[in-house]
């Protein structure tokens, strides 16, 4: 087996255990890098402090840094629910929602194992053991900046990583391996072309022109990496959203034509999680919330950042119906940061 039949059957190995999308690209540094230094310049990283950490710096600056026998990266796409797959219906209470990634198991669990079986399969064929590093959104890597170069989609303006046959609807993960492949050749197409769709749906408008955006102002980062208050002016443009947002992908035209209802079946919707009903949301206990959210990425928002989102959402839909949980939490809330947002979102309700 030569590299070349080496690379297609690793790629369709991938396939096989559902990464939808694999390429191969060289770990020269990414094109990216100093636009990115000028993003975290700027401020616009929010409270992400360690994105801006040196030792990370540098290893995002050249992939080597990470793994010095580096010669080759496997990159990887692997598909989850299409958030148009779920819709509210006309009899249910007010509900929240919660970004479609996330409607099932956490992919930091899921696709791992998926990772280490890829190693093996590679090992397998060249017959010994290869140097190599994997990571999905957990690793100090340009993660969009390697796929684009690995031919997977380009980078487009709401700044997801679009495949002209997938959409935007599926998580990155990479492999860094001391192995020589051939490359596949990038993809430097724009297809976003006049379309401005993705920056006139952003309520709180943080997509930036420059294919960037402004963490301090997106509701995925105000909802997730955010342990402070929402800022109060942004509240209003919160809407529903309790744990992250799709917005920005659900106008992507891209996404509307092409993007697939299926997923793997990890992220598959768990039952009362697409469409959080408020007022019982709001009643959650600290063992039912760690029962409830066991292995999903909306334990990283912990039980008092969803509580704050969630009081926002009520405030935002003025609903009635969790009118006695935010009393409660209002009134005696051991967590100062529930209870602020518990009383905000009384005033909206009782204007």
């Amino acid at each position: 087996m030569n590299r070349a039949q080496l690379a297609d059957a690793i790629k369709e190995y991938a396939r096989q255990l559902g990464f939808s999308l694999a390429g191969i690209t060289t770990p020269d540094p990414p094109a990216h890098f100093d636009d990115y230094q000028r993003w975290l310049k700027a401020g616009h990283h929010g409270q992400m402090a360690y994105l801006e950490e040196e030792r990370a710096l540098a290893r995002r600056a050249d992939p080597r840094r990470i793994l010095p026998e580096c010669r080759s990266i496997l990159v990887l796409g692997i598909p989850y629910q299409n958030p148009a797959s779920v819709s509210p219906s006309k009899e249910q209470l007010p509900s929240g929602r919660i970004a479609a990634y996330a409607w099932g198991d956490d992919y930091h669990l899921v696709i791992p194992p998926r990772l280490e079986a890829i190693v093996r399969f590679i090992e397998e064929k060249v017959g010994h053991s290869i140097p190599n590093r994997w990571y999905t959104d957990t690793g100090p890597l340009l993660e969009r900046d390697l796929a684009q170069r690995a031919g997977l989609g380009w980078i487009g303006k709401n700044t997801c990583l679009i495949s002209p046959r997938n959409g935007s609807y599926f998580l990155l993960a990479e492999i860094l391996l001391g192995l020589d492949l051939p490359p596949n050749p990038p993809f430097t197409a724009d297809h976003c072309g006049a379309c401005t769709r993705c920056m006139e749906a952003c309520p709180t408008q943080c997509i930036r022109p420059d294919r960037t955006l402004d963490a301090r102002r997106c509701i995925s980062y105000l909802t997730i990496e955010n342990k402070a208050e929402i800022p109060v002016e942004l509240r209003p443009q919160i809407g529903n959203w309790v744990f992250g947002c799709d917005l920005c992908q659900m106008v992507c035209p891209w996404n509307i034509r092409f993007a697939h209802q299926r997923s793997d079946p990890a992220f598959a919707p768990r039952e009362g999680v697409p469409l959080p009903v408020l007022a019982q949301e709001l009643t959650l206990t600290a063992e039912e919330f760690n029962r409830k959210f066991r292995n999903s990425p909306v334990k990283r928002a912990k039980r008092r950042g969803y509580l704050r989102n969630l009081a926002v959402a009520a405030g935002n839909l003025q609903s009635m119906d969790s009118l006695p949980a935010l009393t409660e939490h209002a009134q005696s809330q051991d967590e100062p940061l529930v209870r602020e947002h518990a009383a905000w979102a009384l005033t909206q309700i009782n204007e």
